[in-house]
């Protein structure tokens, strides 16, 4: 199983990255590849206005297409992903993330830039017709390094919910799919993945 992840942090290093790495490492793969799209950011601009794409822009959407699975991530500017990340997702062609499992996540300053995922990121995976994972990620400012603020139960929650997609795609069973002796180390909460008569119907539809 190949995942790739999708960063825009701006920064180095940045929260944004910081978050996509820790989500690739909880996906618990071991072909995995992390994106940074500020390295691209003079490709992508470039490919927008003239329509040629670089080697390095041509690897790196190469690499999206042939991938089990994608990770995104972007940092929250005015309500919204960054612009770097929106330019990405434009030079796909029609059709590259078709049906391909998609985690959504992102990074903000507080709470409420959280919003963002559902009402920008979601609708762009949706209109590109990905198979958005059930579980996204927010990182705000004051969750790094709070051991109490759950993000680290969410990031395992979500890695682990993107790996079982893409094992249910591949025709495994459920009961592969999960990682059973991480699920009993500590007792059940809400925050964690369980397998339910329910999600197994969902993914049986897909």
């Amino acid at each position: 199983m190949k995942i790739v992840a999708i960063s825009a942090g701006l920064g180095e290093p940045s929260s944004t990255q910081l978050l996509g790495e820790r989500l690739l490492k909880a996906a618990g793969e071991d072909q995995v590849h992390h994106v940074e799209l500020r390295l691209l950011a003079h490709d992508l601009v470039n490919s927008l206005l003239t329509r040629m794409q670089s080697p390095a822009l041509e690897q790196v959407i190469t690499e999206v297409v042939e991938a089990d699975a994608l990770i995104v991530v972007s940092p929250v500017y005015n309500a919204s992903v960054s612009g770097l990340f929106k330019m990405f997702f434009d030079v796909l062609h029609e059709g590259a993330l078709l049906d391909k499992p998609v985690l959504l996540a992102a990074t903000g300053g507080t709470l409420r830039h959280s919003l963002a995922i559902d009402q920008a990121m979601l609708p762009l995976f949706f209109y590109l017709k990905a198979a958005v994972a059930p579980t996204a990620v927010f990182a705000a400012t004051d969750d790094w390094g709070d051991a109490d603020s759950g993000l680290e139960g969410r990031i395992q929650r979500a890695g682990r919910e993107l790996a079982a997609m893409v094992r249910v795609r591949r025709g495994e069973s459920l009961g592969d799919a999960v990682d059973e002796p991480q699920r009993k180390e500590r007792p059940a909460t809400a925050d964690d993945f369980t397998v339910t008569k329910s999600f197994e119907e969902m993914f049986n539809a897909i």
